[in-house]
């Protein structure tokens, strides 16, 4: 069975178009930023304290945290997904209500 060759070009350009390329290097970005400044994140990952998603940047602040902590969202005892909503706009929520 021969082995189709992956068309680079056309996945950078799908990837650009998605809008996927700006956050990316904004990730790297950070990424780098902490390295420059002696941080140890072995086997770690850079967090933004304000998310990409919801229009965080660099600028807004990074931490070094567990890749647990950084990659899932609440879950129960039995491991199924609890929440896709973060504590802070679970706060936010809360308060409109009062």
């Amino acid at each position: 069975m021969a082995v189709k060759k992956r068309n680079y070009k056309k996945e950078y350009q799908q990837q650009k178009a998605r809008g996927e390329h700006k956050n990316r290097m904004e990730r790297q970005r950070g990424r780098r930023k902490l390295d420059k400044n002696g941080v140890a994140r072995k086997g770690k990952d850079v967090s933004h304290v304000k998310a990409l998603s919801k229009g965080g940047k660099n600028s807004d602040g990074l931490k070094v945290v567990s890749k647990s902590k950084n990659r899932s969202f609440k879950r129960n005892s039995q491991g199924k997904l609890e929440s896709e909503t973060s504590k802070r706009e679970r706060k936010k929520s809360t308060r409109k209500k009062s």
